[in-house]
């Protein structure tokens, strides 16, 4: 039941979705202007995630797993990289394929469903190996 859940959990489930939203519309809107601007898909692709994931290391790391067990410092900034590079070739590859099959009006509107299905392996990779510090 949700009762159980821990609140912190829950806290961080919400600010991560909000957090996620505001990277999500900067990632979309990124994507859709350089797609319009005749840059190759999985390019425009990558120039979207990575405006959105900027913003999102940021929030994340000062908002959604602030904490004494948490940090926003270099170890987890390259474990971010390591995680974002992975989450966008799996994001990237399915984007491409979307216009492959559908055309790029298709890819541009199913893109957020993309997003978040990778988003939610995102949320427990930052919970429990970005922000966590090692002791």
């Amino acid at each position: 039941s949700p009762r159980a859940m821990p609140r912190e959990l829950i806290r961080q489930g919400r600010s991560f979705m909000l957090v996620g939203l505001a990277q999500l519309l900067l990632d979309w809107a990124v994507f859709v202007l350089a797609s319009a601007a005749a840059l190759p898909v999985p390019a425009a692709n990558l120039c979207g995630r990575g405006a959105g994931a900027l913003l999102g290391f940021w929030l994340n790391g000062k908002w959604t797993f602030a904490g004494d067990d948490t940090h926003v410092g270099r170890h987890a900034a390259m474990r971010f990289v390591a995680m974002w590079i992975a989450l966008t070739v799996l994001n990237t590859w399915i984007v491409a394929h979307l216009d492959d099959a559908f055309g790029l009006r298709a890819a541009q509107l199913l893109k957020p469903v993309a997003d978040l299905a990778t988003g939610g392996i995102g949320f427990l990779l930052s919970r429990h190996w970005v922000y966590r510090k090692r002791r």
